[in-house]
C-alpha cells in the first residue's frame, strides 16, 4: 500500500511539474524585420559583400582570359613556357581561391563584419525575449525562424509581438 501510495504521489508531482511549465515561441525574422537598425545593418553587410563577390568575379574573368589563351598558344609554346604559364594561371587561381576565404570563409571578414554589425542587435532581440519570458514565467521559448524544427504552434503562443514592445518598436 505504501508503495502504491509512494508510485501515485510521483506520479502526481510529475504530472503537476510538466504542467506548471509554459512554452512558448519567437518569430526573430519577424522581430528583426521591424528593427530599423537591422535593416541599415543588413544593407550594409550585403553591399559589402556584393562589393567583394564583384571583386572576385572579375578576377575569375582575368583568370579565364588568361586561361583561354595559353589554351590557344599552348600548341606553339615550348615546354618550359607552356610550364611557366600554368604555374602562373595556378597561382592566380590560388590567389582568387584565397581571397575568397579571406572575405568569406569561416572567421573571414565577412563573417567578422557580420558579428560586429548584427550580433548586437540580436543580443537586444535575445534580452528582450528573456524579459518576456520572465515575466510571463515561460519555461520555454523556441524560434520559428530560420529552418525551425517546430511542427505546429498556437499563434495564442506566439510572443514575437511582446518582444517587439518590450524592444521598444510601434
Amino acid at each position: 500500500m505504501k508503495r502504491l501510495l509512494c508510485i501515485l504521489f510521483l506520479c502526481f508531482v510529475g504530472i503537476s511539474t510538466v504542467s506548471a511549465q509554459k512554452i512558448g515561441y519567437i518569430n526573430s525574422e519577424f522581430i528583426l524585420s521591424k528593427m530599423p537598425e537591422y535593416k541599415e545593418a543588413k544593407d550594409r553587410l550585403d553591399k559589402l559583400a556584393e562589393r567583394w563577390t564583384k571583386e572576385i568575379d572579375e578576377r575569375y574573368v582575368v583568370l579565364n582570359q588568361k586561361k583561354d589563351l595559353f589554351l590557344r598558344e599552348e600548341v606553339l609554346l615550348p615546354a618550359e613556357e607552356k610550364e611557366k604559364r600554368r604555374e602562373e594561371l595556378q597561382k592566380l587561381e590560388n590567389e582568387i581561391v584565397e581571397l575568397q576565404k579571406t572575405r568569406f570563409g569561416v572567421g573571414g571578414e565577412y563573417f567578422q563584419k557580420r558579428q560586429e554589425l548584427i550580433k548586437p542587435i540580436q543580443d537586444k532581440v535575445f534580452d528582450a525575449m528573456q524579459k518576456v519570458a520572465s515575466k510571463k514565467s515561460y519555461t520555454f521559448i523556441f524560434d520559428k525562424a530560420n529552418q525551425s524544427n517546430l511542427v505546429y504552434a498556437d499563434k495564442k503562443s506566439d510572443l514575437s509581438d511582446e518582444v517587439v514592445k518590450e524592444l521598444g518598436i510601434k
